[in-house]
């Protein structure tokens, strides 16, 4: 019988790499400045780099492209 069977399967370390939900959560994250110690040093052990590169520039260009969205609706609306 295990010491801690209300354990989250999170904690067990794994070698399998990282799901594409998981690189996106990991990215949104480290993005907005609240990811964590540990989940940082799983990614740099178990992830690929460039799977947290084109994710991070997807996410920066979306920002970019709500942020003129917004600001052309906003525009558009006071008629300017």
């Amino acid at each position: 019988m295990s010491s801690k069977p209300d354990s989250d399967p999170t904690d067990s370390p794994s070698s399998a790499p990282p799901g594409p939900l998981h690189i996106i959560l990991s990215v949104l994250s480290a993005f907005f400045g609240v990811q964590s110690e540990k989940n940082r040093a799983r990614d740099f052990q178990q992830g690929r780099p460039i799977h947290y590169i084109l994710i991070g520039l997807i996410v920066t260009l979306l920002l970019i492209l709500g942020i003129w969205v917004t600001v052309t609706l906003v525009l558009n609306a006071a008629g300017v």
